[in-house]
């Protein structure tokens, strides 16, 4: 009978490490743990260590961009390295994690193999040997040497073994967390099968611009586009020191095969394997050590970055605008308020014109109106199903489709120059494309008025959606700030952020074409109802759903985690509060949940439940309305190259006002809210209902 396999328990990291890391030389721990260097040449390559090899290798890294790295080929002697292999195959066992960040499969952290028992040590040898090696203090300092970087602890190890297979991912970050030094990672990928560059799979480099705060100080942050990929090989190793602001990287995608490509390889083949780590600077006790170091380098540490300055560089900027201000609608003045009017939640007959050439007339009932207030007061979020009107989502459809079939530039300056798209920055935050509405200043072509426009300049800005709004969710809105979103498949992303000060109501219209997104599964329409769309199920709204997106799988079966398991689903998830988090589960400082660009501890939607309020897939036609809090977390799922088309939405937030401000305790009655006659509309053919106007060209 096979024995089963290892598992190495990842245990909760804190800034400070506890006692059994700090090695008496009596114990079995130090025993197992050779990190003197006396007797590790002969475990990498030979002459390595010459000293011309030493020079080679520190010439180009002294020389190299976007900022200073290496790469050296051939480390560790090969038959070594693949015992390794062989060992991780049979021996250890991986677990699937997801967070808004990444998308891998790891083992523990492999410092815990000194806690293992000799049994299972006796399975993992050459692992044992391997650690062993990189970081003995022959191999460190010749490592710092290289790279400047000072000394390196040989106590704090910190590496894991990472898989990727298609449809994982990591996305930019700078590494920078506490004691860590030096980032490395060691391929262990097929020896006898060389991979690909196609395959994706590369670490990717960032470049940096400066930006001049107001008190004359510098932030760096990294551009939209990598500069530098460098592709995994076997036995290479790849590494660079931590800098702040500085070191911004990412994982590409291991991209699976597509349809086109049947005489590619397999995805079974495309199994990016690696150990992964860092160089920590010296403990307590060790040659190096430097009191207040750590602490010094915590406030340099683009974690307090991006809790203070950097944000006021990010775009898109928020572009709140209050009710009442000139500039809240477009079209022909119906969308425009005076304070008076934004202070009033009943609908005019004007309102109800202006909505039913955009909304499904169902939607704007009574009935259905109450059956939204009742399931958002329980649920605080909902989804509506086919909620614009069939001529006005048929000409939008029909927009945006066309859209997918042109050819979008590679770069973002190329995108900004040639399209009406900009593109969201920095990556260590989020990256797509967006527009703000043609006449709130973004630029553009202001006479192209297309059915993105539309929506973006006259529906969601005008105070008649903001009655509507506040009728259907029962809060009083003060201010809007409206942009449409397109997350390019096998590029975007909007990793985790909390809310502000102010609670909100943001909305999202999905506007995807493309079939095959999580929400097939859930039994959601991918088409929008036919018909004149009653007050029955058609215009029902949905359950706001706090479930796990796309029933993430967990085995490793590939071909199987390709389906249905795209990305781009939108989370909203508690935050924490207590400040005592444990770490990053990595082998860093204690953090905030608040921070985007630093792993996750938790695995996020890979869990059960994993904190979820609400979530939604991309889609076609609905609506989603969140009550979001302060602090709430929200992300939008990196969109893997394997999805049919890119993730598109309308996106809306809507200022909440305080309860000082609401002098109206009692809810809104939906038909008293309701102008004389509002029955009319009931009775109004959609077909007809997009209104006389909207037969000009799309543009």
């Amino acid at each position: 009978m096979a024995e089963p396999p290892t598992t190495i328990h990842a245990g909760k990291k804190t800034a400070k490490r506890s006692a059994p890391d700090v090695l008496d030389n009596g114990s079995p721990a130090a025993k197992r743990r050779d990190t003197a260097g006396a007797n590790v040449c002969s475990d990498f390559s030979e002459g390595l260590f010459a000293g011309e090899v030493l020079a080679a290798h520190s010439s180009a890294y002294a020389k190299s961009e976007p900022y200073k790295h290496g790469v050296i080929k051939g480390l560790v002697d090969p038959k070594l390295l693949r015992s390794v292999r062989h060992e991780i195959q049979k021996s250890l066992s991986f677990t699937p994690k997801e967070t808004d960040i990444y998308k891998i499969h790891q083992t523990g952290d492999l410092t815990n193999l000194d806690g293992l028992d000799d049994a299972s040590l006796a399975r993992l040898p050459s692992l044992l040997r391997l650690r062993n090696a990189l970081y003995s203090s022959r191999f460190r300092d010749y490592l710092s040497s290289i790279a400047g970087a000072g000394p390196l602890s040989g106590r704090k190890t910190d590496m894991a073994i990472n898989v990727y297979i298609p449809g994982c991912h990591l996305l930019c970050h700078d590494d920078v967390i506490g004691s860590r030094r030096v980032s490395y990672i060691l391929y262990l990928t097929d020896p006898d099968r060389p991979w690909e560059p196609e395959w994706g799979g590369g670490l990717r480099l960032y470049p940096t611009d400066n930006f001049e705060n107001e008190d004359g100080s510098i932030t760096k942050l990294p551009r939209p586009d990598s500069c530098l990929s460098i592709p995994p090989a076997f036995n290479q190793l790849s590494f660079f020191a931590v800098q702040p602001g500085e070191s911004f990287h990412d994982v590409e995608e291991v991209f699976a095969r597509q349809a086109s490509e049947q005489q590619a390889a397999p995805d079974s083949e495309r199994v990016r394997m690696a150990i992964s780590g860092w160089y920590h600077i010296p403990q307590e006790g060790e040659d190096g050590f430097s009191s207040g170091l750590e602490e010094q380098l915590a406030e340099k540490s683009s974690l307090v970055q991006l809790q203070s300055k950097a944000n006021r560089f990010d775009l898109p900027e928020p572009r709140i605008q209050p009710y009442g201000e000139q500039g809240d609608g477009k079209g022909k003045g119906k969308g425009r308020a005076t304070i008076a009017e934004a202070d009033d939640n009943d609908l005019s007959e004007a309102d109800l014109d202006l909505l039913i050439k955009y909304i499904k007339p169902a939607y704007l009932m009574p009935d259905t109106l109450d059956r939204v207030q009742e399931q958002f007061a329980d649920e605080s979020g909902l989804r509506l199903e086919g909620f614009l009107c069939d001529k006005f989502a048929g000409r939008l459809r029909q927009f945006v489709e066309n859209e997918e079939r042109e050819t979008l530039p590679d770069t973002a300056g190329a995108i900004e120059k040639e399209t009406s798209w900009r593109v969201a920055r920095p990556p260590h935050k989020h990256r797509f494309l967006y527009q703000h509405s043609h006449g709130s200043g973004d630029g553009g072509d202001s006479r192209q008025i297309t059915p993105l426009q539309e929506l973006l300049g006259e529906l969601f800005p005008s105070v008649a959606f903001r009655k509507w709004l506040s009728l259907a969710t029962q809060v009083k809105l003060e201010n809007h700030n409206v942009l449409a979103r397109r997350f390019r498949r096998g590029r975007d992303y909007m990793l985790a952020s909390g809310g502000d000060t102010q609670s909100r109501v943001e909305v999202s219209l999905g506007i995807t074409p493309t079939p095959g997104w999580d929400d097939e599964e859930e039994g959601i329409d991918q088409e929008p109802p036919e018909g004149k769309g009653d007050q029955g199920d058609q215009a029902a709204p949905s359950a706001a759903s706090a479930r796990k997106p796309g029933g993430r799988k967990t085995d490793d079966d590939v071909s199987e985690d390709k389906a249905g398991n795209v990305g781009g689903y939108e989370v909203y998830m508690a935050g924490d509060d207590d400040d005592d988090n444990g770490g990053d589960g990595h082998g860093g400082d204690a953090i905030t949940p608040m921070d985007p660009a630093v792993y996750r501890s938790s695995s996020g939607v890979g869990d059960a439940d994993g904190g979820i309020l609400f979530s939604t897939p991309a889609s076609w036609n609905q609506l989603s309305v969140v009550l979001r809090d302060q602090g709430v977390l929200r992300f939008v799922k990196y969109v893997s190259r394997s999805a049919k088309g890119d993730r598109w939405d309308i996106f809306g937030e809507y200022g909440a006002a305080s309860e000082d401000d609401d002098d109206d305790d009692d809810d809104d009655d939906v038909e008293d809210a309701m102008p004389d006659g509002w029955d009319k509309y009931d009775e109004i053919d959609e077909d007809s209902s997009d209104g006389d106007e909207k037969d000009s060209e799309d543009g």
